[in-house]
């Protein structure tokens, strides 16, 4: 039978480690931007509800650039969209303006898709 604890200090347990020494919490590195280089411009349609969406993936950036530049494309366009796993999406069909626009910031694009 186990009785009832009634304060804080009789909840509290030793906890032991196996681990020998300082821990030294890592320092987070950025990852290298995969792929070749070359933003690719493309419209979707498929799976989502007859919406029309251009991305752009591809884009030689790391996650703050790319959210800075996600944020000036959809400003540019004049619409929504959203930043999901490096690849940007902008809400209706900009595939002409994104590239001139990616170009313009001096990144090689590249029309994909139909």
């Amino acid at each position: 039978m186990s009785k009832k604890t009634s304060s804080l200090s009789d909840l509290s347990r030793l906890v032991y480690s196996t681990d020998v020494g300082r821990i030294r919490p890592e320092e987070p590195q950025a990852p290298a931007p995969a792929g070749d280089g070359i933003a690719r411009v493309r419209r979707e349609t498929k799976g989502r509800g007859g919406k029309t969406v251009t991305t752009v993936s591809g884009v030689p950036l790391g996650d703050e650039e790319l959210k800075d530049l996600a944020s000036a494309l959809k400003r540019r366009c004049g619409t929504g969209g959203a930043l999901k796993d490096g690849v940007i999406e902008i809400q209706g069909d900009h595939v002409d303006l994104l590239l001139g626009e990616l170009e313009k910031r001096g990144f090689k694009t590249r029309r994909s898709g139909g």
